[in-house]
């Protein structure tokens, strides 16, 4: 008897320390989610879906891209992006792939080598 008493005392002394050790996991883990929560606000941004007018080299094109898209489009974001050693031109700050795709049938007469990139987006403003 005496051996089954302290068997059930060292098992209850386990599950103890396991309980106490979940709590902790459980404390860090809300600290990460606080943490991520925190970082997302700062951020202000969301992945979403650009389109791309170009790629290559030449920075002076992709600006002049940028000015011409912006002249026709002014509400639409337009952004110029250094990935060394190419420069990329990229508009909008779409949420969803559909947005994307109905503002490229919009303007695909004007930019035929335009096409869709997931990308991190501002978020909307909202109002």
């Amino acid at each position: 008897m005496r051996i089954t008493l302290s068997t059930l005392f060292c098992f209850a002394a386990i599950s103890i320390a396991g309980a106490q050790n979940i709590k902790s996991q459980d404390s860090l883990v809300n600290l990460l989610v606080e943490r991520h929560k925190t970082l997302n606000a700062q951020k202000m941004s969301m992945q979403g879906y650009r389109i791309q007018l170009y790629f290559g080299d030449n920075r002076a094109r992709a600006s002049n891209m940028r000015l011409d898209f912006l002249q026709q489009y002014p509400v639409v974001g337009a952004y110029v992006i250094y990935q060394q050693p190419n420069f990329k031109l990229r508009v909008g700050d779409f949420k969803t792939r559909f947005e994307a795709v109905t503002f490229l049938n919009e303007m695909q007469p004007g930019y035929s080598m335009a096409f869709i990139v997931s990308d991190e987006v501002k978020l909307p403003v909202i109002e």
